[in-house]
C-alpha cells in the first residue's frame, strides 16, 4: 500500500519484491500507471513490459459518441486481435484513416504507448490470453475494497494491514485450480526465456 503511484513509489515496491526473494520477471502486464514501466526497466531490466488491452480500450472508448462506440471497438478489434505485429500496425493506420478526423487521440494513444502494447504479439495465442489483461489483479483488488468499504475508518495503520492480510488469506484460499493450458505455457516460456527458466 501507497500514498500515491509514482515511480519513487514502484521502484520501492519492486526492490521490497526483489530483497524478498524474487529473482526474475519474465513479462509484466501493467495498466500503464506514470513511473510504472520505468520502474520494472531500472530493477528488472530484462522484463518484457506489456499494457493491459482493456484499459487501453477503455481509456480510447471514455470520449466516443454512444453512436459510433459499436463500429470504432470493431476497428480498433482489428488491431489487438491481429495475428502479429506487421498486421495489428496495418489495422491500426486503416483505424486512423476512418476515425482520427473524429477521434484523433484514439490512434496517436495507441502509437506512442505502442511499443508496451505490441509485446504480446511476439508470443502464441495462448501466452497472450495470460498476459494482455491486468483483470485477474483487478478482480483481487476489487476483494480487498469489498473489505476495506465494509468498514468506515482504521484506528490505525496496523489495523488495516492486518485486515488486508486476513482478506488476502481468505481471497488466497480459493485459488486452488490450475491452469488448463498450464503445461503448454510453460514450455513455450521455456522456449522464450530458456536461460532464464529455472529447472
Amino acid at each position: 500500500m501507497g500514498e500515491n503511484e509514482s515511480a519513487k513509489y514502484w521502484a520501492t515496491m519492486l526492490n521490497s519484491l526483489r530483497n524478498r526473494g524474487v529473482e526474475d520477471i519474465f513479462i509484466a502486464c501493467t495498466d500503464n500507471l506514470a513511473g510504472f514501466s520505468n520502474a520494472i526497466e531500472a530493477v528488472f531490466p530484462r522484463t518484457d513490459i506489456q499494457n493491459c488491452i482493456i484499459h487501453q480500450l477503455r481509456n480510447s472508448s471514455k470520449y466516443v459518441s454512444y453512436k459510433d462506440l459499436k463500429a470504432l471497438m470493431t476497428d480498433l478489434k482489428q488491431v489487438y486481435a491481429a495475428v502479429d505485429e506487421p498486421s495489428a500496425e496495418d489495422a491500426l493506420k486503416c483505424f486512423a484513416e476512418k476515425w482520427d478526423k473524429r477521434y484523433p487521440k484514439i490512434s496517436a494513444s495507441w502509437r506512442d504507448n505502442w511499443a508496451n502494447l505490441s509485446t504480446y504479439f511476439k508470443f502464441p495465442e495462448e501466452l497472450r490470453r495470460l498476459i494482455y489483461t491486468t483483470n485477474a489483479i483487478e478482480g483481487f483488488n476489487r476483494q480487498l475494497r469489498k473489505v476495506t468499504k465494509s468498514k468506515a475508518v482504521f484506528p490505525t495503520y496496523d489495523s488495516l494491514f492486518k485486515m488486508l492480510y486476513l482478506a488476502m488469506l481468505d481471497i488466497t484460499k480459493k485459488w486452488t485450480g490450475r491452469r488448463q493450458d498450464w503445461s503448454v505455457i510453460h514450455a513455450q516460456l521455456t522456449v522464450y526465456y530458456p536461460d532464464r527458466m529455472p529447472d
